[in-house]
This record gives structure tokens, sequence and C-alpha cells, in this order.
């Protein structure tokens, strides 16, 4: 039901990363979201206020405030979809991820308030009536929220939006919540202990701890995760297809939204070889990352002397050594400078992030290990720092 509802909305072949079919999505899943929460919260919130539920009326402003969501989540596709300015070069993606920020804080707050209704009813009691009606509504509301849930996460996942998995999420809590509303009334209705208030607070806990979870899930992109380690292999193992190339380093991906990331990254090749070539390939590459991966990606070149055996061997030893320090220690543009006194070593030294050494501390020990191995050298070492996952 789920996709044929999504193929029959939006056409399967068109890309998924395009800002305006991205809003045909979020639309399609904000209207449909929509109807069903407003439709749930008029037939519980009715049963509810007729049998006296604190739990069943908190589940009926549940869905009402989902409905509130999915209007924040139509704006956000909305105005994620508008096109880059002058004020906003790289697009406005992120509005997305601010609505999936504002749906995250709306499900805890949900949370906080069935929780404080809850515990009022544990204080002062009241009586719970229990109907055939009841039933069927909370059966009925189960089925839609699984149903919702499913529907979101197949779109979420198709379009790759934070926005609609935390939506899908909420759906999900909704059942649980649900089901335990239903649960407590079918025990108090067979053994006469009223467990509304003491259901009620159990599904307000478990929405608060889902939405601490979301809330962190949605701050992340927003304040500059770090990349995926799958996106980073595919990057660096790409480069490295290419003939000519000897190695990449100082990778930096920047994400503006869904669709919109831009990434950099150094590319070694052999100094020896043509300029002119080497500037074309590396063109190529930058084109081959825009066509195939909708990837905007700028590379810079760096010439790697191939064909001196000793500046050879001594960026090979210095590579190996520097793993004695931190294994995710890498070494890279080593050149030598050879005087009359010394030759002076210079190349970058990449520190990994949450290394315990600082870059003065990590320059030291490398310098000094350069220096105890190679005595007729100084080392002049560029401390960089890693703006990619630590696992790689």
């Amino acid at each position: 039901m789920t996709e044929w509802l999504v193929r029959h909305f939006v056409r399967m072949s068109e890309q998924t990363d395009d800002p305006a079919v991205r809003m045909r999505y979020g639309q399609f899943a904000g209207i449909v979201g929509i109807i069903c929460n407003v439709m749930l919260c008029l037939g519980k919130g009715a049963i509810g206020l007729v049998s006296g539920s604190v739990s069943i009326v908190a589940d009926a402003v549940n869905n009402l405030s989902d409905a509130a969501s999915n209007i924040v989540s139509l704006l956000g596709f909305k105005l994620a979809s508008r096109p880059a300015d002058p004020e906003h070069p790289y697009g406005h993606g992120r509005y997305e991820y601010l609505a999936g920020l504002v749906v995250a804080a709306l499900v805890l707050a949900i949370g906080i308030n069935l929780a404080w209704s809850s515990v009022q009813k544990i204080i002062a009691p009241s009586p719970t009536e229990f109907s055939g009606a009841l039933v069927a509504v909370l059966v009925l509301s189960i089925a839609v929220k699984l149903w919702m849930a499913a529907f979101n996460r197949s779109i979420g996942r198709r379009i790759n939006s934070d926005t609609l998995e935390a939506t899908a999420v909420d759906s999900r809590n909704d059942v649980i919540s649900t089901a335990a509303v239903l649960s407590c009334a079918c025990i108090s209705r067979a053994t006469g202990v009223d467990l509304d208030g003491w259901a009620g607070l159990a599904v307000g806990a478990f929405i608060c701890w889902s939405g601490v979870g979301l809330l962190r899930d949605t701050v992340s992109p927003l304040l500059g995760q770090a990349p995926s380690p799958e996106l980073v292999e595919h990057i660096h193992d790409k480069i490295l297809s290419y003939p000519g190339v000897l190695g990449t380093h100082d990778l930096m991906v920047h994400d503006y939204g869904p669709g919109r990331q831009f990434a950099s990254a150094h590319v070694e090749m052999a100094a020896e070889a043509d300029p002119l070539e080497s500037h074309d390939l590396i063109d190529n590459i930058e084109q081959d990352f825009k066509m195939e991966d909708g990837l905007i990606v700028t590379l810079h070149y760096d010439p790697i002397v191939t064909d001196d055996p000793e500046v050879r061997d001594m960026r090979h030893w210095i590579s190996h050594a520097v793993e004695e320090i931190d294994p995710r220690i890498t070494v890279h543009d080593l050149r030598c400078v050879p005087g009359p006194t010394h030759t002076n070593v210079i190349f970058d030294c990449v520190r990994p992030a949450g290394s315990a050494l600082s870059a003065d501390e990590l320059r030291e020990r490398v310098a000094r290990l350069v220096q105890e191995h190679y005595p007729r050298t100084i080392a002049k070492i560029t401390v960089d720092e890693s703006y990619v996952s630590s696992q790689q």
C-alpha cells in the first residue's frame, strides 16, 4: 500500500536529490500525515472525553501535535527547495534539518506534557469508563500509526530525509503509547485497578527518551558532523582509482542540506609528469564526481618527487614511524631542501580527531623521531587537523 501510494504520486525515476522532487515527496508525506492525525485526534478526543480517560485525551492531543509537526515538515521542505541566492550561495537545504529539529522538540514537549498529566491522574484518580467504542478507536489508531511509520520511513529513506525519519519514529512511539493505553484499559476493566495514570506516565517517559534521541540526531548535521565513513571511503577509493594518482589527503566535506554536499581534497601525483596532463586529469575527476555522484569536489594538485630514492625512502620511513605515536597519524607533502650544514625535511602531519596530544606536542615528538633517525636533518612540520571520521 505504501509503495503504491508513492508510485502514484511521484515518478520513481526522478532524482531524489533534486530540491523540487524532494519538495513533492515532502508535501505528499505532510498532507497524508495531517489528514490521518486530524482524524485520529477527533476520534480519540471524543472517546477520551466521554470515558474520562486522561491517557486517551493525552493521546488525542499527541495526534494533534503530530499534525502540527506535519505542517512544520511541509514548511521545511518548501523552504529547503528554494534556489540559491546571493545571500545563501549554497542554497537553503538546511531548512530541512531545522524542520526535523522542531519536530523532535515537539515530540519531547508532548512526552513531558503527557507525563505531567499522568502524574496528576495518579495523585487525584478519577473513574475511567470502558466501552467497545474505546477499544475500536484505539485498535484503529494502532493500525493507522503502524502504516504511517512504514510510510514515512519508506519516503524518508528514499530521499535521505532526517525530518521524515523523525516523523516515522514519532509514529512508532504513538503505536507503543496507544498500545499501552489499550492494554491498561483492558487490565483495569478485568481487575478493577485503575492503571490509566501509570500507563500515561510510562508512555510519557518513553516519548521523552525518544525525543532526546531525535534532538541529538537532528542537531548533529547543523553543528557540522563528520561525513559518514562510507562516503569518506567512496571518495578516497574513487580518487585513487584514476591512473597517475599516487595518494589523496586533507579531505573535507561540507553539508548544506540533503543533496547539497561539497568536498575538497589534495591529490598526489608525480612531479615529473606533465603538469598540464595532471591538471587535466584532476578536472576530469571533479567532473566525474559531479555527474556520477552529484557531489561538487574541488581538488588540489600536490606534486610528489618519485625519482629520488633517498626522498622516497625517507617518506616511507617517516610514514611508518609516526604510527608508533598513533596509528591514525598520516604524513604527506614531504620534500627535502638540502643545505651546507643540514637538510630541511618539510612535511605535513595530520593530527587525528580526539588525539591526546596537542598540535605542539605532536610536532615535537615527530620532529624528535625524524632527527634521531636522520641526525643531519631538521624537521619543519605543519600539523593539520582531521575533518573526517576517525574511523577512516
